[in-house]
């Protein structure tokens, strides 16, 4: 049972539209008192509908089977210099095939670690960029990371992603095939990587505002969707794009989730569906396994 289930549909609603910006955190607590008919109430379910990070843990940073670093990468046509969170087995014998891990709409904050941990625990490099670096980095905290996001430019958001696919795959470590995954506004640009980046080996994309279906033909990667079922402002743009991905003979796979909403991956928040997301985890990494030669 997905633990979303406890909460109306129209307040998991309000909360999307909370947490991309599109109403304010009053405009929340006021809507969600409407439904709830009790101010005290609304501002309970704000507070059980944000991340606890403690739960950020399904691979300990400790873990002896991995290791773990914070680097610096250039990024000449984005930010300059840019930080991001380092994974890989500890024990290399041979190169590795590496994913990018971009983050949702607020930073590098402990989920995105600890997804980077898992996708090392699999056996692949993984490299998570914080969008952030240039105005302090993740600031420790969901609501000022999303407020600091949108102080950011998105174009050279995606030039910083961009340049972070190239210094991994140039990496000593790697065999030079790259993958990303994404979550959210991440899910949008590991989709708008295989739109700029004709090497790209595969993308991976968590309920993330698809591309503009012109842009279908320039995918060449092989593309992962993973939808929540209840996720309507994401799932609404997904028939004009897949059709545009049929008329290019792209190589896709698309999975829905029956009663998942939005966020489902995230382990942190109520929102998360442990079927959808163990599922929707395993399809993912074998996919990175098939299209990236893991173990060749």
């Amino acid at each position: 049972m997905a633990n979303n289930e406890k909460y109306d549909r129209r307040v998991m609603r309000l909360f999307d539209g909370y947490v991309h910006g599109q109403i304010s955190r009053r405009q929340f607590l006021e809507g969600t008192a409407r439904i709830t008919a009790s101010a005290t109430a609304a501002a309970a379910i704000l507070a059980s509908l944000s991340p606890d990070y403690s739960l950020a843990q399904q691979v300990d940073p400790d873990d002896e089977s991995i290791t773990t670093s914070y680097k610096k990468y250039g990024s000449p046509k984005g930010a300059g210099v840019m930080n991001a969170y380092y994974a890989r087995p500890s024990v290399i014998d041979h190169k590795l095939p590496a994913v990018i891990v971009i983050h949702e709409n607020r930073g590098l904050n402990p989920y995105i670690e600890d997804v980077a941990r898992r996708l090392a625990v699999a056996g692949f490099i993984a490299f998570a960029p914080d969008a952030l670096t240039p105005l302090g980095g993740y600031p420790g905290n969901d609501d000022d990371g999303r407020t600091l996001q949108r102080e950011r430019d998105r174009n050279e958001m995606i030039e910083d992603f961009l340049a972070a696919i190239e210094f991994v795959r140039d990496h000593p470590d790697c065999t030079g095939k790259i993958g990303t995954v994404g979550f959210c506004f991440g899910g949008e640009m590991s989709m708008r990587m295989a739109v700029l980046d004709s090497q790209l080996g595969a993308a991976v994309a968590y309920y993330g505002r698809h591309p503009d279906p012109a842009d279908a033909p320039s995918v060449k990667a092989p593309l992962m969707l993973h939808h929540g079922e209840l996720d309507e402002r994401v799932n609404a743009s997904w028939p004009a794009f897949e059709n545009a991905l049929k008329t290019a003979g792209a190589n896709y796979l698309v999975y829905e989730y029956a009663d998942a909403n939005h966020g489902f991956h995230n382990d942190t928040t109520p929102r998360y569906d442990e079927t959808a997301a163990e599922t929707s985890w395993k399809r993912t990494t074998d996919f990175f396994a098939q299209h990236l030669d893991l173990g060749a």
